[in-house]
C-alpha cells in the first residue's frame, strides 16, 4: 500500500519498506516530458529519482538495514565521517537568509539537503554516461549540460508569500524552493564547469567550504 495517492506531485522512499514510490502525478512535466530530451528529463526526474535513493543513506535513513529494520550496519569511522560532513551541510543552510533577520534551519532541512545534494550528483553522472556515445546537440543557447542543470532549477521555480515563507521555515523539512536550486548548485563541480562560475560570482562558494558527501 502507497503512503501517496497516484494523483500526488511528489515521491517518497520508505527506510521501514525499503522501497521508493513515484506516484503518477509526477511523471509529468516539468518533472517528466516524453517529448524532451535527456538533458531536460534528467535534470529533473532524474534528480527526483537520485534523490529518494539518496534518502536511504541520509540522516535518518541511514539507521535502517536493507530489511528496514532500525540497526546501526555502519562502522564508527564511516558515522564520524559522515556527521563531520553533514555538519558543514547544516552550518551553510544557517547561513542562508530567506528573509530580513530569518535564516534557514539548517538541522531540519538536513535530510532534504543531503537528498538534493545526492540527487544532483547521480543523475547528472547517470545523463552523462548515458550521453557519452551519443552526444547530444546544443539547444536555445545552451549546452546540454548547462541545460541540465537549468531544467533543476525549473521544477523548483515558485512564488510565496512571506508570511508562508516564515511558516515553511519553522515547520518544513525541505529548504524553501529558491534555496534547493541556490543552495545546493554551488555545492556541485560540475555546476562550477559548465557555467563558468568563478569567484566574484554572486553563488561562487569557495572549494574548501563546498559540501562534498558523497
Amino acid at each position: 500500500e502507497w503512503f501517496m495517492t497516484p494523483q500526488t506531485i511528489n515521491a517518497y522512499y520508505d527506510p521501514t519498506t525499503n522501497e521508493i514510490c513515484f506516484p503518477a502525478g509526477i511523471l509529468q512535466a516539468p518533472f517528466f516530458d516524453p517529448a524532451a530530451d535527456d538533458a531536460a528529463n534528467y535534470g529533473a526526474i532524474g534528480v527526483v529519482i537520485g534523490h529518494e535513493m539518496t534518502h536511504g543513506f541520509d540522516d535518518q535513513g541511514s539507521q535502517f538495514d536493507k530489511d528496514g529494520n532500525l540497526r546501526n550496519w555502519w562502522t564508527p569511522q564511516d558515522k564520524a565521517n559522515f556527521k563531520a560532513r553533514t555538519q558543514r551541510m547544516i552550518r551553510f543552510f544557517d547561513g542562508i537568509e530567506v528573509l530580513p533577520g530569518l535564516h534557514c534551519n539548517g538541522a531540519l532541512t538536513c535530510g532534504e539537503n543531503i537528498a538534493d545534494h545526492g540527487g544532483l550528483k547521480v543523475a547528472y553522472q547517470a545523463f552523462r554516461n548515458a550521453t557519452s556515445s551519443r552526444p547530444l546537440a546544443d539547444f536555445g543557447g545552451f549546452t546540454p549540460d548547462q541545460r541540465f542543470f537549468i531544467s533543476y532549477g525549473q521544477i523548483w521555480a515558485n512564488n510565496i508569500r512571506p508570511e508562508a515563507l516564515r511558516n515553511q521555515v519553522k515547520t518544513d523539512p525541505h529548504a524553501p524552493a529558491r534555496w534547493r536550486v541556490n543552495g545546493a548548485l554551488p555545492q556541485i563541480e560540475a555546476w562550477y564547469k559548465v557555467f563558468g562560475i568563478k569567484k566574484g560570482d554572486k553563488l561562487f562558494v569557495p572549494k574548501n567550504k563546498r559540501v562534498d558527501i558523497w
